[in-house]
Protein backbone atom coordinates (compact mmCIF):
# COMPACT_ATOMS: atom_id res chain seq x y z
CA UNK A 1 0.00 0.00 0.00
CA UNK A 2 2.91 2.34 0.75
CA UNK A 3 4.27 1.73 -2.76
CA UNK A 4 0.84 2.44 -4.19
CA UNK A 5 0.79 5.81 -2.42
CA UNK A 6 4.22 6.64 -3.79
CA UNK A 7 3.22 5.64 -7.32
CA UNK A 8 0.15 7.87 -7.18
CA UNK A 9 2.26 10.81 -6.06
CA UNK A 10 4.79 10.16 -8.84
CA UNK A 11 2.00 10.15 -11.41
CA UNK A 12 0.70 13.39 -9.94
CA UNK A 13 4.08 15.09 -10.20
CA UNK A 14 4.57 13.91 -13.78
CA UNK A 15 1.18 15.30 -14.75
CA UNK A 16 2.09 18.67 -13.31
CA UNK A 17 4.64 19.28 -16.06
CA UNK A 18 1.92 19.46 -18.69
CA UNK A 19 -0.75 21.27 -16.70
CA UNK A 20 -1.64 24.90 -16.61
CA UNK A 21 -2.16 26.65 -13.27
CA UNK A 22 -5.93 26.20 -13.06
CA UNK A 23 -5.63 22.49 -13.83
CA UNK A 24 -2.96 22.14 -11.15
CA UNK A 25 -5.13 23.71 -8.45
CA UNK A 26 -8.00 21.41 -9.32
CA UNK A 27 -5.88 18.27 -9.60
CA UNK A 28 -3.92 18.74 -6.37
CA UNK A 29 -7.16 19.26 -4.52
CA UNK A 30 -8.60 16.05 -5.92
CA UNK A 31 -5.38 14.19 -5.19
CA UNK A 32 -5.34 15.39 -1.59
CA UNK A 33 -8.87 14.15 -1.07
CA UNK A 34 -8.27 10.90 -2.93
CA UNK A 35 -5.27 9.95 -0.87
CA UNK A 36 -7.25 10.16 2.35
CA UNK A 37 -8.74 6.72 1.75
CA UNK A 38 -5.34 5.06 1.55
CA UNK A 39 -3.89 3.84 4.82
CA UNK A 40 -0.51 5.44 5.41
CA UNK A 41 2.55 4.31 7.27
CA UNK A 42 2.59 3.66 10.99
CA UNK A 43 3.29 6.59 13.26
CA UNK A 44 5.05 4.44 15.83
CA UNK A 45 7.82 2.08 14.84
CA UNK A 46 8.02 -1.34 16.47
CA UNK A 47 11.55 -2.05 15.32
CA UNK A 48 14.04 -0.56 17.78
CA UNK A 49 16.66 -0.34 15.03
CA UNK A 50 14.38 1.99 13.06
CA UNK A 51 14.24 4.60 15.79
CA UNK A 52 15.38 8.09 14.92
CA UNK A 53 18.23 9.16 17.19
CA UNK A 54 17.65 12.81 17.89
CA UNK A 55 19.20 15.59 19.97
CA UNK A 56 17.57 18.82 21.15
CA UNK A 57 19.60 21.98 21.61
CA UNK A 58 17.72 24.43 23.81
CA UNK A 59 15.19 23.00 26.28
CA UNK A 60 13.52 26.14 27.56
CA UNK A 61 9.77 26.57 27.22
CA UNK A 62 9.70 25.91 23.46
CA UNK A 63 12.37 23.24 23.35
CA UNK A 64 10.77 21.37 26.23
CA UNK A 65 7.51 21.28 24.29
CA UNK A 66 9.36 19.53 21.46
CA UNK A 67 10.93 17.11 23.94
CA UNK A 68 7.47 16.25 25.25
CA UNK A 69 6.26 15.38 21.74
CA UNK A 70 9.36 13.32 21.00
CA UNK A 71 8.91 11.35 24.22
CA UNK A 72 5.39 10.36 23.15
CA UNK A 73 6.70 8.60 20.06
CA UNK A 74 7.96 5.01 19.96
CA UNK A 75 9.97 5.69 16.80
CA UNK A 76 12.29 8.25 18.42
CA UNK A 77 15.26 7.83 20.73
CA UNK A 78 16.09 11.11 22.45
CA UNK A 79 19.82 10.67 22.98
CA UNK A 80 21.01 14.16 23.96
CA UNK A 81 19.79 17.51 25.26
CA UNK A 82 21.70 20.75 25.66
CA UNK A 83 21.10 24.01 27.52
CA UNK A 84 23.06 26.49 29.62
CA UNK A 85 20.16 27.18 31.98
CA UNK A 86 19.94 24.83 34.96
CA UNK A 87 16.25 25.52 35.55
CA UNK A 88 15.45 24.53 31.97
CA UNK A 89 17.51 21.36 32.28
CA UNK A 90 15.95 20.42 35.62
CA UNK A 91 12.40 20.82 34.28
CA UNK A 92 13.27 18.82 31.17
CA UNK A 93 14.87 15.99 33.12
CA UNK A 94 11.78 15.79 35.31
CA UNK A 95 9.64 15.54 32.18
CA UNK A 96 11.82 12.75 30.80
CA UNK A 97 11.78 10.87 34.10
CA UNK A 98 7.97 10.88 34.14
CA UNK A 99 7.92 9.39 30.63
CA UNK A 100 9.87 6.31 31.79
CA UNK A 101 12.17 6.80 28.81
CA UNK A 102 15.95 6.56 29.09
CA UNK A 103 17.59 9.75 30.30
CA UNK A 104 19.57 11.33 27.41
CA UNK A 105 23.10 12.59 27.73
CA UNK A 106 23.11 16.17 29.00
CA UNK A 107 25.42 18.83 27.59
CA UNK A 108 25.83 22.07 29.53
CA UNK A 109 28.43 24.22 31.24
CA UNK A 110 29.02 27.01 28.73
CA UNK A 111 27.58 28.56 25.58
CA UNK A 112 29.63 26.24 23.38
CA UNK A 113 28.38 22.99 24.91
CA UNK A 114 26.29 22.43 21.77
CA UNK A 115 29.49 21.95 19.78
CA UNK A 116 30.44 19.01 21.98
CA UNK A 117 26.97 17.52 21.49
CA UNK A 118 27.38 17.70 17.72
CA UNK A 119 30.47 15.54 17.97
CA UNK A 120 28.26 12.55 18.86
CA UNK A 121 28.45 10.24 15.85
CA UNK A 122 25.10 8.51 16.27
CA UNK A 123 22.88 11.61 15.94
CA UNK A 124 20.42 11.31 13.04
CA UNK A 125 18.81 14.70 13.52
CA UNK A 126 18.87 17.75 15.73
CA UNK A 127 16.17 20.20 16.81
CA UNK A 128 17.29 23.73 17.62
CA UNK A 129 15.14 25.81 19.99
CA UNK A 130 17.52 28.49 21.20
CA UNK A 131 17.53 32.31 20.99
CA UNK A 132 17.36 33.57 17.40
CA UNK A 133 20.97 34.71 17.17
CA UNK A 134 22.17 31.15 17.77
CA UNK A 135 20.12 29.51 15.01
CA UNK A 136 22.47 30.15 12.10
CA UNK A 137 25.72 29.01 13.75
CA UNK A 138 24.01 25.95 15.20
CA UNK A 139 22.40 24.98 11.89
CA UNK A 140 25.69 25.30 10.05
CA UNK A 141 27.56 23.56 12.87
CA UNK A 142 25.14 20.63 12.65
CA UNK A 143 25.56 20.45 8.88
CA UNK A 144 29.34 20.51 9.17
CA UNK A 145 29.20 17.67 11.70
CA UNK A 146 27.43 15.45 9.14
CA UNK A 147 23.85 15.69 10.40
CA UNK A 148 21.50 15.77 7.41
CA UNK A 149 18.22 16.64 9.12
CA UNK A 150 17.99 19.86 11.11
CA UNK A 151 14.75 21.21 12.54
CA UNK A 152 15.08 24.84 13.56
CA UNK A 153 12.66 26.99 15.44
CA UNK A 154 11.87 30.24 13.69
CA UNK A 155 13.81 32.24 12.56
CA UNK A 156 16.97 30.96 10.80
CA UNK A 157 19.11 34.11 10.83
CA UNK A 158 19.41 37.76 11.79
CA UNK A 159 21.06 39.32 8.75
CA UNK A 160 20.36 38.64 5.09
CA UNK A 161 23.83 37.16 4.80
CA UNK A 162 22.95 34.71 7.57
CA UNK A 163 20.16 33.36 5.40
CA UNK A 164 22.40 32.95 2.36
CA UNK A 165 24.98 31.12 4.49
CA UNK A 166 22.35 28.65 5.73
CA UNK A 167 21.13 27.99 2.18
CA UNK A 168 24.63 27.52 0.81
CA UNK A 169 25.57 25.17 3.67
CA UNK A 170 22.45 23.04 3.17
CA UNK A 171 23.21 22.82 -0.55
CA UNK A 172 26.87 22.00 0.07
CA UNK A 173 26.08 19.11 2.40
CA UNK A 174 22.93 18.03 0.53
CA UNK A 175 21.03 18.22 3.80
CA UNK A 176 17.53 19.08 4.97
CA UNK A 177 16.90 22.21 7.02
CA UNK A 178 13.26 22.49 8.08
CA UNK A 179 12.00 25.54 9.90
CA UNK A 180 9.46 24.27 12.42
CA UNK A 181 6.69 26.73 11.52
CA UNK A 182 3.74 25.20 13.29
CA UNK A 183 1.04 27.59 12.03
CA UNK A 184 1.30 25.96 8.61
CA UNK A 185 -0.43 23.02 10.31
CA UNK A 186 -3.16 24.94 12.16
CA UNK A 187 -6.45 23.20 11.49
CA UNK A 188 -8.31 26.14 9.95
CA UNK A 189 -5.24 27.15 7.96
CA UNK A 190 -5.01 23.67 6.47
CA UNK A 191 -8.72 23.49 5.72
CA UNK A 192 -8.37 26.75 3.79
CA UNK A 193 -5.36 25.27 1.97
CA UNK A 194 -7.63 22.39 0.95
CA UNK A 195 -10.21 24.91 -0.28
CA UNK A 196 -7.57 26.87 -2.19
CA UNK A 197 -6.33 23.74 -3.94
CA UNK A 198 -9.87 22.78 -4.91
CA UNK A 199 -10.42 26.22 -6.42
CA UNK A 200 -13.20 27.46 -4.15
CA UNK A 201 -11.71 30.95 -3.86
CA UNK A 202 -10.91 31.11 -7.57
CA UNK A 203 -7.59 32.63 -8.58
CA UNK A 204 -5.93 34.14 -5.51
CA UNK A 205 -5.41 37.90 -5.63
CA UNK A 206 -4.59 39.25 -2.17
CA UNK A 207 -3.50 37.72 1.15
CA UNK A 208 -2.94 39.05 4.64
CA UNK A 209 -1.48 37.72 7.86
CA UNK A 210 0.94 38.58 10.61
CA UNK A 211 1.97 38.23 14.19
CA UNK A 212 -0.53 40.17 16.29
CA UNK A 213 0.09 39.04 19.84
CA UNK A 214 0.55 41.05 23.04
CA UNK A 215 4.01 39.94 24.17
CA UNK A 216 4.60 42.47 26.93
CA UNK A 217 4.47 39.78 29.63
CA UNK A 218 6.81 37.66 27.52
CA UNK A 219 9.33 40.44 26.98
CA UNK A 220 9.33 41.40 30.68
CA UNK A 221 9.22 39.41 33.91
CA UNK A 222 10.69 39.37 37.42
CA UNK A 223 13.58 37.05 36.62
CA UNK A 224 11.79 34.14 38.29
CA UNK A 225 8.46 33.66 36.53
CA UNK A 226 8.33 33.00 32.80
CA UNK A 227 5.58 35.52 32.14
CA UNK A 228 5.05 38.91 33.74
CA UNK A 229 5.31 39.80 37.45
CA UNK A 230 7.88 42.47 36.68
CA UNK A 231 9.58 44.64 34.07
CA UNK A 232 13.05 43.12 33.93
CA UNK A 233 14.75 41.92 30.77
CA UNK A 234 18.24 41.05 29.58
CA UNK A 235 20.56 39.82 32.34
CA UNK A 236 17.84 40.26 34.97
CA UNK A 237 15.13 38.60 32.88
CA UNK A 238 14.24 34.93 32.62
CA UNK A 239 13.33 32.77 29.63
CA UNK A 240 12.48 34.86 26.55
CA UNK A 241 12.81 38.10 28.50
CA UNK A 242 16.46 37.20 28.90
CA UNK A 243 17.16 37.52 25.18
CA UNK A 244 14.14 38.39 23.02
CA UNK A 245 13.53 41.91 24.37
CA UNK A 246 16.99 43.04 23.30
CA UNK A 247 15.84 42.73 19.69
CA UNK A 248 13.11 45.27 20.44
CA UNK A 249 15.75 47.64 21.77
CA UNK A 250 18.09 47.49 18.80
CA UNK A 251 16.01 46.50 15.74
CA UNK A 252 13.06 47.95 13.84
CA UNK A 253 11.29 45.67 11.39
CA UNK A 254 9.01 42.66 11.18
CA UNK A 255 10.96 40.53 13.63
CA UNK A 256 8.64 37.51 13.55
CA UNK A 257 7.06 37.12 10.10
CA UNK A 258 6.82 33.38 9.66
CA UNK A 259 3.53 32.64 11.47
CA UNK A 260 1.76 34.77 8.90
CA UNK A 261 3.85 34.27 5.79
CA UNK A 262 4.27 30.48 6.10
CA UNK A 263 0.64 29.58 5.41
CA UNK A 264 0.36 32.36 2.83
CA UNK A 265 3.40 31.02 0.98
CA UNK A 266 1.80 27.58 0.81
CA UNK A 267 -1.45 29.05 -0.53
CA UNK A 268 0.28 30.71 -3.51
CA UNK A 269 3.11 28.19 -4.08
CA UNK A 270 6.05 30.42 -3.18
CA UNK A 271 9.34 28.87 -4.35
CA UNK A 272 7.26 26.39 -6.36
CA UNK A 273 5.97 28.22 -9.41
CA UNK A 274 5.86 31.63 -7.73
CA UNK A 275 8.14 33.83 -5.67
CA UNK A 276 8.27 37.10 -3.74
CA UNK A 277 9.45 39.94 -5.97
CA UNK A 278 9.85 42.98 -3.71
CA UNK A 279 9.02 44.30 -0.26
CA UNK A 280 8.25 47.62 1.41
CA UNK A 281 7.84 48.18 5.15
CA UNK A 282 6.57 50.97 7.41
CA UNK A 283 6.96 51.29 11.17
CA UNK A 284 4.84 53.22 13.64
CA UNK A 285 6.26 55.08 16.62
CA UNK A 286 7.29 53.06 19.68
CA UNK A 287 5.25 53.62 22.84
CA UNK A 288 3.90 50.28 24.07
CA UNK A 289 6.91 48.81 25.88
CA UNK A 290 7.86 52.07 27.59
CA UNK A 291 4.30 52.62 28.78
CA UNK A 292 4.14 49.08 30.13
CA UNK A 293 7.35 49.57 32.13
CA UNK A 294 6.10 52.83 33.62
CA UNK A 295 2.71 51.36 34.49
CA UNK A 296 4.07 48.14 36.02
CA UNK A 297 7.39 49.30 37.46
CA UNK A 298 7.07 53.04 37.90
CA UNK A 299 8.58 55.95 36.03
CA UNK A 300 11.76 55.74 38.13
CA UNK A 301 12.53 52.15 37.17
CA UNK A 302 15.86 52.02 35.27
CA UNK A 303 14.20 50.33 32.28
CA UNK A 304 11.88 53.34 31.88
CA UNK A 305 14.90 55.09 30.38
CA UNK A 306 15.42 52.47 27.67
CA UNK A 307 14.78 53.70 24.13
CA UNK A 308 13.05 50.90 22.23
CA UNK A 309 13.73 51.03 18.51
CA UNK A 310 11.01 48.59 17.41
CA UNK A 311 7.85 50.35 16.26
CA UNK A 312 4.67 49.13 17.93
CA UNK A 313 3.12 48.17 14.58
CA UNK A 314 5.25 47.26 11.56
CA UNK A 315 3.40 46.88 8.26
CA UNK A 316 4.99 45.12 5.29
CA UNK A 317 3.72 44.89 1.73
CA UNK A 318 5.04 42.20 -0.61
CA UNK A 319 4.30 41.68 -4.30
CA UNK A 320 4.77 38.40 -6.13
CA UNK A 321 5.88 37.58 -9.66
CA UNK A 322 2.48 36.00 -10.37
CA UNK A 323 0.70 39.22 -9.43
CA UNK A 324 -0.57 38.55 -5.89
CA UNK A 325 -0.15 41.15 -3.15
CA UNK A 326 0.52 40.39 0.52
CA UNK A 327 0.09 42.52 3.64
CA UNK A 328 1.87 41.48 6.85
CA UNK A 329 1.70 43.11 10.27
CA UNK A 330 3.92 42.71 13.32
CA UNK A 331 2.07 43.95 16.40
CA UNK A 332 3.42 42.69 19.75
CA UNK A 333 3.86 45.69 22.07
CA UNK A 334 0.32 47.00 22.57
CA UNK A 335 -2.68 45.61 24.48
CA UNK A 336 -4.65 43.38 22.13
CA UNK A 337 -6.15 39.87 21.88
CA UNK A 338 -4.23 37.28 19.87
CA UNK A 339 -4.87 37.09 16.13
CA UNK A 340 -2.80 36.26 13.07
CA UNK A 341 -5.15 38.31 10.90
CA UNK A 342 -5.39 35.91 7.97
CA UNK A 343 -7.20 36.98 4.83
CA UNK A 344 -7.22 34.85 1.69
CA UNK A 345 -9.04 36.53 -1.19
CA UNK A 346 -9.60 35.36 -4.73
CA UNK A 347 -11.81 35.94 -7.72
CA UNK A 348 -14.61 33.81 -6.21
CA UNK A 349 -14.51 34.67 -2.51
CA UNK A 350 -12.47 35.03 0.65
CA UNK A 351 -11.69 33.83 4.17
CA UNK A 352 -11.02 36.16 7.09
CA UNK A 353 -10.04 34.58 10.38
CA UNK A 354 -10.58 37.69 12.54
CA UNK A 355 -14.35 37.55 12.07
CA UNK A 356 -14.28 33.77 11.52
CA UNK A 357 -16.09 34.17 8.22
CA UNK A 358 -16.04 32.91 4.64
CA UNK A 359 -17.84 34.17 1.58
CA UNK A 360 -17.98 32.26 -1.71
CA UNK A 361 -19.72 33.89 -4.64
CA UNK A 362 -22.95 32.08 -5.65
CA UNK A 363 -22.31 29.38 -3.03
CA UNK A 364 -22.71 31.25 0.27
CA UNK A 365 -26.16 31.23 1.88
CA UNK A 366 -26.90 34.86 1.01
CA UNK A 367 -25.33 37.30 -1.41
CA UNK A 368 -23.08 39.92 0.21
CA UNK A 369 -23.36 38.23 3.62
CA UNK A 370 -20.76 36.25 5.51
CA UNK A 371 -21.09 32.55 6.25
CA UNK A 372 -19.85 31.15 9.53
CA UNK A 373 -16.40 29.92 8.52
CA UNK A 374 -16.68 26.77 10.62
CA UNK A 375 -19.31 25.34 8.27
CA UNK A 376 -16.81 25.46 5.42
CA UNK A 377 -13.81 24.48 7.55
CA UNK A 378 -15.56 21.33 8.75
CA UNK A 379 -16.54 20.39 5.22
CA UNK A 380 -13.03 20.87 3.87
CA UNK A 381 -11.09 19.64 6.89
CA UNK A 382 -7.64 18.68 5.62
CA UNK A 383 -6.85 14.96 5.23
CA UNK A 384 -3.95 15.27 7.69
CA UNK A 385 -6.24 16.45 10.46
CA UNK A 386 -8.88 13.86 9.63
CA UNK A 387 -6.33 11.10 10.01
CA UNK A 388 -4.20 12.32 12.92
CA UNK A 389 -6.53 14.42 15.08
CA UNK A 390 -6.61 11.84 17.89
CA UNK A 391 -2.81 11.58 17.98
CA UNK A 392 -2.51 15.37 18.09
CA UNK A 393 -4.71 15.71 21.18
CA UNK A 394 -2.82 17.38 24.00
CA UNK A 395 -0.03 18.69 21.77
CA UNK A 396 0.86 22.36 22.04
CA UNK A 397 -0.91 25.19 20.23
CA UNK A 398 -4.14 23.32 19.69
CA UNK A 399 -2.45 20.23 18.28
CA UNK A 400 -0.51 21.81 15.44
CA UNK A 401 2.82 21.22 17.20
CA UNK A 402 2.23 17.48 16.73
CA UNK A 403 2.03 17.85 12.97
CA UNK A 404 5.22 19.84 12.49
CA UNK A 405 7.24 17.36 14.57
CA UNK A 406 5.49 14.43 12.88
CA UNK A 407 6.44 15.77 9.45
CA UNK A 408 10.06 16.19 10.54
CA UNK A 409 10.37 12.70 12.02
CA UNK A 410 8.56 10.94 9.17
CA UNK A 411 10.80 12.66 6.62
CA UNK A 412 13.84 11.29 8.44
CA UNK A 413 12.39 7.77 8.67
CA UNK A 414 11.49 7.70 5.00
CA UNK A 415 14.73 9.43 3.94
CA UNK A 416 12.81 12.04 1.97
CA UNK A 417 13.13 15.84 1.82
CA UNK A 418 11.21 17.67 4.51
CA UNK A 419 7.93 19.25 3.29
CA UNK A 420 9.20 22.67 4.33
CA UNK A 421 12.78 23.04 3.11
CA UNK A 422 15.73 25.38 3.47
CA UNK A 423 14.47 27.64 0.68
CA UNK A 424 11.18 28.09 2.50
CA UNK A 425 13.02 28.75 5.75
CA UNK A 426 15.29 31.38 4.23
CA UNK A 427 12.56 33.06 2.19
CA UNK A 428 10.10 33.42 5.05
CA UNK A 429 12.69 34.38 7.65
CA UNK A 430 14.50 36.90 5.39
CA UNK A 431 11.49 39.20 5.63
CA UNK A 432 12.96 40.39 8.95
CA UNK A 433 16.24 41.86 7.66
CA UNK A 434 14.59 43.03 4.44
CA UNK A 435 11.91 44.92 6.37
CA UNK A 436 14.61 46.46 8.56
CA UNK A 437 16.44 47.61 5.44
CA UNK A 438 13.29 49.08 3.89
CA UNK A 439 12.46 51.07 7.02
CA UNK A 440 16.04 52.26 7.44
CA UNK A 441 16.00 53.50 3.83
CA UNK A 442 12.90 55.61 4.45
CA UNK A 443 10.35 52.94 3.50
CA UNK A 444 11.93 52.19 0.16
CA UNK A 445 10.92 49.15 -1.83
CA UNK A 446 13.68 46.53 -1.75
CA UNK A 447 14.17 43.58 -4.08
CA UNK A 448 13.50 40.13 -2.65
CA UNK A 449 16.36 37.66 -3.18
CA UNK A 450 15.72 34.38 -4.96
CA UNK A 451 17.26 31.78 -2.67
CA UNK A 452 16.36 28.99 -5.14
CA UNK A 453 18.62 30.37 -7.87
CA UNK A 454 15.82 30.29 -10.42
CA UNK A 455 14.61 26.81 -9.53
CA UNK A 456 11.31 28.23 -8.24
CA UNK A 457 10.14 28.09 -11.86
CA UNK A 458 10.48 24.29 -11.95
CA UNK A 459 9.89 23.11 -8.38
CA UNK A 460 6.47 21.59 -7.67
CA UNK A 461 4.32 21.95 -4.53
CA UNK A 462 4.88 19.17 -2.01
CA UNK A 463 3.41 20.44 1.25
CA UNK A 464 0.66 18.24 2.69
CA UNK A 465 -0.62 16.78 -0.57
CA UNK A 466 -1.98 13.74 1.27
CA UNK A 467 -2.58 12.45 4.79
CA UNK A 468 0.82 10.92 5.60
CA UNK A 469 2.75 13.98 6.75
Amino acid sequence: MENLCKCLLCLLYQSLTIMNRKEFVKTTGIAAVGLTVLPGMQLFANNADAKVKIAVIGVGERGRSHVDLLLRRDDVDLIAICDVDNRALTSTKELIAKSNKKMPEVFTGDVNAWKTLLEKKQVDAVIIATPWEWHKPMIIGALESGITYIGSEVIVGITLEDHWEVVHAAEKYKANVMMLENVCYRRDVMAVLNMVRQGLFGELIHLQGGYQHDLREVKFNDGVNVYGHGVEFGEKGFSEAHWRTEHSVHRNGDLYPTHGIGPIANYININRGNRFHSLCSFSSKARGLHNYIVKQGGENHPNAKVNFKLGDVVTTSINCVNGETILLQHDTDLPRPYSLGFRVQGTEGLWMDVNKSIYIQERSAKAHQWDDAQLWLDKYDHPLWKRWSKESAGAGHGGMDFFVIHAFIESIKQKTPTPLDVYDAATWSAISPLSERSIALGNQTVEFPDFTGGQWMYRKPVFSLGDDF
